[in-house]
């Protein structure tokens, strides 16, 4: 297939990029001092006519700015293909070069955010394995031209054979608005209820400050005082408060489960695996098989009650892996048999699930018992000195035994199997995480041993792979050694490639 495009010299993205770029800037702007805007909206008739006047020339040179810088990086970022390497130009103030070989290009991905799917161009995405500041995204071109510069990256680079998938083919999984709704329902609640809290804290925090510089702290103080007496009074209230706070909960968790995973697809191929998903940002994601380092598949009661799970894909990343969160793909939603479905053409599993589990000495639940109630302990003992009653003690009925069942349900969830080729790792409190990884697939292994450890025989061992690090804590010394060797050996003696 011939390539209408010329990539061997320097090129730049579609001039839409500009418009793209401007509302990158001025959302990044609006995200920094949105409250701010908001308080200056709010008393904006208050202000006198020559305070309007500096206001709006104040705002058309900030506008004005951001479109200048816009035009300046777009106009700046100029990229090629040349000798099996991606090349590119970029910068405003600071010039850079980079060029990328295409045997370190991981991904080559296709994005649209809400702006770029009106203007109809797309954004690129080249993963690396290296260093986070390898990435880069391309925020404008047409679908053509991102396909022809993919095509001529994956030919050379073997990284792959095809983008868009055939119309004739179908994805062995697709998640609907029902799915999706299933899958908002198993989603961990009280984490987003901690969220919410912590936003609603942070809001506060604001308003304190801004209230204490215009003196009006004591005002403040006296209006939450006498609302929270009144509040204390009304149990009714609570109750009202507690349900609205449970449906907020769950209607977070459908709307950013709806957001990200939108029209979910999932299409297997011959080495690789086609993911398309999202709603205001459409993502579509070509995974190869042989670069995928690990898969884990994590489900709970509650996801096992409706029959589904999620499996995330890791692939390799650098040191500074919370810059590479898009690294780890997630599929939700999956049925029993499409797992089965991914882990036969990722791995050879039939052995790993059928060998034996192996858990972590009791040094592990008696290290765990000695933290946690020595933690609550140091708890209540500050509590007693600052309520100065003991009343607070009677909820010790309930919080013991819940510790106890949460200890117990940790410890039976941390187990390992292990083969001559695959290792699974368990954990989990109420969901359950299962990792498999081919042994060949790691990078360091070593073990960590404290002098606690040291008294019981005991040892850490930490498998450290391309997508970040997998722990066996609290294993016989024994088990550990042999684990350390013949993952060595494995290492040393396959000539299969993971990257």
């Amino acid at each position: 297939m011939n390539n209408p495009f010329n990539f061997s010299n320097f090129t730049r993205q579609s001039p839409k990029g500009i418009f793209v770029i401007y509302t990158n800037l001025l959302f990044k702007g609006i995200k920094v001092t949105w409250f701010l805007l908001i308080l200056i909206i709010k008393d904006f008739s208050k202000i006198k006519e020559l305070g309007a006047t500096y206001f709006y020339l104040g705002l058309g040179a900030v506008l004005l700015f951001l479109l200048i810088r816009a035009y300046l990086t777009y106009k700046n970022f100029q990229f090629k293909v040349e000798n099996n390497h991606f090349i590119l130009k970029s910068g405003v103030l600071k010039k850079t070069n980079t060029a990328i070989p295409f045997h370190r290009i991981q991904n080559i991905n296709f994005k649209q955010n809400i702006i770029q799917q009106i203007i109809c161009v797309f954004e690129v995405s080249i993963e690396t394995a290296g260093s986070s500041d390898t990435e880069i995204a391309i925020k404008a071109l047409s679908l053509s031209k991102a396909k022809a510069l993919k095509e001529i990256i994956s030919k050379n680079s073997e990284f792959g054979k095809e983008f868009i998938t055939n119309d004739n083919s179908k994805p062995f999984v697709r998640i609907g608005f029902l799915e999706l709704f299933k899958v908002s329902l198993t989603e961990n609640h009280l984490q987003n209820l901690f969220l919410f809290f912590a936003v609603l804290l942070g809001f506060y925090q604001q308003i304190e400050q801004i209230v204490d510089s215009l003196g009006k702290a004591d005002s403040l103080d006296g209006f939450i005082e006498a609302k929270t007496n009144s509040v204390s009074t009304s149990f009714l209230f609570i109750f009202i408060l507690l349900i609205a706070l449970i449906i907020i909960a769950f209607l977070s968790s459908f709307v950013r489960i709806f957001l990200v995973h939108f029209n979910l697809s999932a299409y297997l191929k011959e080495d690789s695996f086609e993911i398309n998903q999202g709603l205001l940002t459409k993502k579509t994601i070509v995974l190869k098989k042989q670069k995928v380092q690990n898969i884990t598949i994590s489900t709970n009661p509650f996801k096992k009650l409706v029959g589904i799970s999620f499996i995330t894909f890791k692939q390799a990343v650098s040191g500074e892996i919370n810059k590479k969160k898009n690294k780890l793909i997630r599929i939700v939603g999956c049925k029993k048999e499409q797992v089965e479905l991914i882990k036969e053409s990722l791995f050879s599993v039939d052995e790993i699930e059928n060998s034996e589990k192996k858990f972590s000495n009791n040094y592990y639940k008696r290290r765990l018992l000695l933290i946690t109630f020595s933690m609550l302990t140091v708890l209540y003992v500050v509590l007693y000195f600052i309520l100065n009653e003991t009343t607070f003690l009677y909820s010790l009925i309930l919080v013991v035994p819940l510790i106890l069942f949460l200890i117990i349900k940790k410890v039976k969830k941390r187990y390992y199997k292990i083969t001559d080729s695959m290792l699974l790792v368990s954990k989990g409190v109420f969901e359950a995480h299962l990792t498999y990884l081919e042994i060949f697939k790691v990078q360091n292994i070593k073990m960590k041993q404290t002098i606690f450890q040291e008294r019981s025989n005991v040892t850490d061992l930490i498998l450290q792979t391309a997508s970040g690090k997998i722990k066996i804590p609290s294993i016989d010394i024994e088990d550990a050694i042999k684990i350390y060797n013949h993952t060595l050996y494995k290492v040393e003696t396959s000539k299969t490639s993971w990257m």
